[in-house]
């Protein structure tokens, strides 16, 4: 299928691995020009690489999108891009018994304003230009509640209400805004909440995981590229009516409506 992306400009956040890096090179094999942007210029050379031996390239920026004036910045030298898939940005997961406002105000600037200060870097522009289409990669963390994860969870949760204020905003406008919530995905944020579990409950890893996959239907972690396929059918102009949507991706998890 042709999605229609050959020459458009995309911005992935979160570039440099995981869903992001999946996000990249699946905009890159249909045509798109990519700029990916991470803030470990190491990591992002590792990505260029790797996608080097697929015959793929993307243009790399090292920024810092807590930091909104070097998000700005970043954004004048880049220009509005076409699409803007954010995954930037993951906020700690942390037992209740250590979680403090340091810790709710770090998951806010890991995960919410990272996705916020890219939205409002370009989103503007796009309306004047009459196109655009945002994708935000956010999590099922702000739909279910998890003792570990109540700061990053938080975090999502604001972000699918600014993503669907900012899709009914600026629809009239050419511009569209939707959501991806991916249920657990095989990146590395994965070992990073088995750790916070580990310190929680005291069990091992491997018993922690195991019990973690039982609880998919499908039995099975989701792989970073099926949310990529999502993410890029969204931006794509086949996707044209859609906008406000938030999409889960858990293989069943949470069946609800």
């Amino acid at each position: 299928m042709d999605l229609q992306l050959s020459g458009k400009t995309a911005v992935v956040t979160g570039a440099s691995k995981g869903i992001g890096l999946a996000c990249v090179e699946a905009l890159a094999r249909e045509g798109a020009e990519v700029t990916g942007i991470s803030r470990d210029t190491g990591n992002l050379v590792k990505a260029q690489e790797a996608l080097a031996a697929k015959e793929l390239g993307f243009r790399a920026e090292a920024v810092d999108l807590t930091d909104p004036e070097a998000t700005r910045a970043a954004f004048e030298r880049i220009g509005v891009p076409d699409i803007l898939i954010n995954c930037a940005g993951a906020a700690r997961r942390t037992p209740v018994d250590e979680l403090d406002s340091t810790a709710l105000h770090a998951a806010m600037d890991a995960k919410y304003f990272t996705y916020m200060h890219a939205t409002e870097a370009v989103i503007r522009g796009m309306a004047e230009r009459g196109s655009g289409a945002v994708v935000n990669i956010v999590g099922q963390g702000g739909r279910a509640a998890n003792p570990l994860h109540i700061g990053g969870g938080a975090a999502n949760a604001a972000l699918m209400l600014a993503s669907v204020g900012y899709a009914k905003a600026y629809a009239g406008q050419g511009v569209r805004v939707n959501v991806i919530n991916p249920g657990m995905t095989r990146t590395g944020r994965v070992d990073e909440g088995l750790e916070a579990a580990v310190r929680a409950t005291g069990r091992p890893k491997d018993e922690l995981l195991a019990e973690m996959t039982r609880e998919i239907p499908m039995g099975r972690a989701g792989e970073p590229y099926e949310v990529a396929n999502v993410a890029v059918f969204l931006a794509s102009p086949l996707a044209s009516y859609v906008t406000a949507s938030i999409i889960t991706m858990d293989g069943a998890t949470t069946a609800g409506i």
